[in-house]
């Protein structure tokens, strides 16, 4: 471990073992209960997202494979450019 993880280690330790020790036992019980809260809300995030990408993926495979029909004036400004 290099110097400076070292000192960034014992810095965070020690503003740990502060606050358990300015804030009692009740940091103790709260803290591990609200990290598994947010693990959990994170979790919960994640599956909604990935459940929300799916159908964007799908319409994007619909799309690949519908042929586009084009009007006359689209395929002359197509031409133009």
């Amino acid at each position: 471990m290099s110097v400076l993880t070292t000192v960034v280690g014992a810095f965070l330790l020690a503003f740990v073992v502060a606050t358990l020790m300015w804030g009692g036992a009740g940091l103790v019980i709260a803290l591990p209960v609200a990290l598994v809260v947010l693990g959990v809300a994170f979790v919960l995030n994640i599956n909604k997202r990935r459940r929300s990408a799916a159908p964007i993926h799908e319409q994007r495979e619909r799309a690949r494979t519908q042929k586009v029909d084009f009007t006359e004036r689209d395929e002359q400004t197509l031409v133009s450019e």
